[in-house]
């Protein structure tokens, strides 16, 4: 591959840069303080007109690689791109029509959506004029496996009928929330891998109950969060199903594969932040008589950051670059971003927490939330193990003809 970025990139690079700095960043303290003030589930106003902004500059969907609805770009050029919203994770990526999960949901409808499943809810997402939720997780299964999930979704004639608990659903809390896309045992003696069903649930279908929102950490991640979701004979059409009955599992993989590479250079725009506060702390912050950063080893722990941070970007871009070309790696690729990236940005943003001292814990600065988040990364879209499993298994699987596939 070539690191080089293309002209297309280099272009799109500098429009967002800009627009980050003129808009985003300046809006930053101001989203803050109308979230503060306003309503724990609604969203701060400045969010529209930054939207507003972003669709003038022709910044808006460029995650979506089908040219007919998005910006057309491969997962290469998108990546660097990713990496600058990363920067401000909150602000950034919902005013560019960027942010998780919709961005998964929208891929999968564009990818599998009937035409009147795109017209109902992915024409209106990719405006920005609803957001949607992902229902996988169950609280009392390990959902690290997506085939012991034990909610339901069984056909009954012209309808589906739903049933279960879900929890970590993302978005289901901001308050244009309109569809929830739920994954649920179909078929339940079908082989393990066409049991589930993707099914399309209006968020105000009878029978559908937001129990609580969760913390993360100590934190609500309002205005979209994440929720603890029961469904209780929710009757749907059969037409809301995605794809067909059984056919979840393969569906999710198609959707999960782009969105870790968007979720990894996010985090590596973020850990470039966590740096540069370090470095800024380091250099103006005096102890003993000196600068931070000619104390305690400061110096070689901003070298050893700065290492991991280029090692992640490259590894990202060719796990990008291998999506892109259709490679069979890419599924290991992948798999290995997903676990080198939430770590080393977690390792990063711990050493800008030392540097800021009790400082670092508030949220005076951006550091205890970009700490979460990390931390957070390592088990959303599969935890460590699972992708060290994938990783590991693809290597000894060199040696054996398949006999570590277990």
């Amino acid at each position: 591959m070539d690191f080089a970025y293309d002209d297309t990139t280099e272009q799109l690079r500098s429009r967002l840069n800009a627009f980050m700095a003129e808009h985003v960043l300046p809006a930053e303290p101001v989203y803050e303080r109308q979230a503060h003030e306003g309503p724990a589930w609604e969203t701060p106003p400045v969010m529209e007109e930054l939207k507003r902004e972003a669709r003038e500059r022709g910044l808006w969907n460029l995650f979506l690689p089908h040219g007919d609805r998005g910006a057309g770009l491969t997962n290469l050029q998108y990546a660097p791109l990713a990496e600058i919203t990363g920067r401000s994770p909150i602000v950034a990526p919902e005013a560019l029509n960027c942010s998780a999960p919709d961005t998964g949901n929208m891929e999968l409808l564009t990818l599998f959506g009937s035409e009147e499943q795109q017209r109902r809810w992915l024409d209106p997402l990719l405006a920005g004029e609803i957001r949607s939720a992902f229902c996988m997780t169950e609280p009392d299964v390990a959902s690290s496996d997506a085939t012991n999930m034990q909610a339901t979704a069984i056909p009954d004639g012209d309808e589906i009928v739903i049933n279960g608990r879900k929890w970590w659903s993302t978005g289901v809390g901001h308050p244009n929330c309109a569809v929830l896309i739920f994954m649920g045992l179909s078929v339940p003696d079908g082989d393990r891998h066409h049991r589930h069903s993707m099914v399309l649930v209006p968020r105000d279908t009878p029978g559908v109950e937001v129990e609580r929102m969760l913390t993360t950490m100590g934190f609500l991640d309002a205005p979209g969060g994440h929720g603890e979701v029961t469904f209780d004979d929710v009757r749907v059409p059969r037409e809301a199903v995605i794809g067909d009955v059984g056919q979840a599992f393969a569906i999710a993989q198609a959707r999960l594969g782009p969105g870790r590479i968007h979720h990894c250079m996010r985090l590596i725009g973020l850990a470039e932040l966590a740096l540069e506060l370090a470095c800024r702390r380091a250099t103006e912050r005096v102890a003993f008589g000196k600068p931070l950063a000619n104390l305690g080893g400061n110096r070689e722990r901003i070298a050893d950051a700065r290492i991991a941070i280029d090692q992640a970007r490259l590894l990202v871009l060719h796990a990008a670059w291998l999506l892109d070309v259709g490679s069979p790696e890419a599924i290991g690729a992948v798999s290995k971003i997903k676990v080198a990236v939430p770590r080393m940005a977690q390792d990063v943003v711990d050493m800008a927490i030392q540097l800021h001292g009790g400082g670092g814990l508030s949220t005076d600065f951006p550091l205890a939330p970009a700490w979460t988040t990390a931390r957070t990364l390592r088990l959303a879209d599969g935890p460590d193990e699972v992708h060290r499993g994938v990783v590991a298994r693809l290597e000894l699987a060199k040696y054996g003809q398949g006999k570590w596939a277990g």
